[in-house]
């Protein structure tokens, strides 16, 4: 049995990562409510593990709904790049807030842009999407694994004792924690399309709390909602993790939802692509179409 919250109080669960509480803190103070923040750890952030080798689909998630499931918390918010593509049980998808940008973004030495690093320059990164991106446009770039959090990952980089020449995160969470100086480059996502539902937000819910759920409903973006969701149905659709080697980018003009996907090897060395149009109304026809392109194309070998 859940318990509930003191009348009028939101608790709202979040990872305790500076990134984390930087969102959080920010979309909360748009809630209905007095709300109270609640730092929740993960397995994500306290295992250092490879995420191609930690199984990343729901990592940094499952502490988080367990909280919210058992009680603990009201709210829980994450970043909508890191759910499961599967539906939670006791769960509610209760709110999708606009989406920021959706980039990739190089913090080097030296400000340098991608094209500008010297060859065989040391990049990086801790997802195997970027990592198949940058082999691809640079094969000559030596690739490293790393973990950690935002700061830590840029000290790699720009710090006072620097082991890396540049490294890759997300444009948005820079932003957010208030590092958007720090970005050398923001990489275009037709030459590297970003991580399903990179950007966004996803609030969660228990799935009978209906005051939570009136709650938050203020920040929702429909648009944002369709957008992502389409690019989430990619990641499904080819039973892929969200650690996968897979891109994905929607978007809606006048009605029309367009969506591009790619899938690639890890070593950059293959890509492949898909795209369709149709109407918002059939995002799972535009995503289904895409899926089965990318699957006749031999993707099925690609995301295992």
């Amino acid at each position: 049995m859940t318990s509930s919250s003191p009348v009028g109080r939101l608790r709202v669960g979040t990872r305790g990562s500076l990134l984390a509480l930087a969102q959080t803190r920010a979309i909360a103070e748009r809630f209905d409510g007095d709300v109270e923040i609640v730092e929740i750890t993960t397995k994500g952030d306290v295992d250092r593990t490879p995420l191609s080798q930690l199984g990343g689909t729901g990592v940094f998630v499952s502490a988080l709904r367990e909280a919210l499931l058992s009680g603990e918390v009201d709210i829980a918010v994450h970043s909508m790049k890191d759910l499961p593509t599967a539906p939670a049980e006791g769960i509610a998808l209760a709110a999708v807030p606009a989406r920021e940008d959706p980039r990739d973004a190089l913090v080097s030495r030296g400000g340098r842009t991608l094209d500008e690093l010297q060859e065989g320059a040391r990049v990086g990164t801790g997802s195997p999407r970027r990592k198949a991106q940058l082999l691809s446009a640079r094969p000559d770039l030596d690739v490293v694994d790393i973990r950690g959090n935002i700061t830590t990952r840029m000290d790699r980089a720009i710090g006072s004792e620097p082991d890396l020449d540049a490294v890759v995160l997300a444009v948005a969470g820079l932003q957010r924690a208030g590092f958007a100086d720090r970005i050398s480059e923001a990489l275009d996502t037709e030459r590297f399309p970003q991580a399903p539902a990179q950007g966004a937000l996803a609030i969660e819910t228990r799935a009978d709390d209906e005051d939570a759920q009136r709650a938050v409903a203020v920040v929702e973006d429909e648009a944002t909602r369709a957008a992502v969701g389409a690019e989430r149905l990619v990641l499904a659709g080819l039973e892929a993790g969200c650690s996968a080697p897979v891109g994905a980018s929607a978007g809606i003009v006048d009605g029309a939802l367009t969506l591009t996907a790619s899938v690639y090897a890890l070593d950059g060395t293959r890509m492949l692509q898909a795209a369709a149009t149709d109407s918002v109304a059939h995002q799972a026809v535009v995503a289904d179409r895409v899926v089965r392109e990318l699957l006749e194309a031999g993707a099925e070998e690609l995301v295992k």
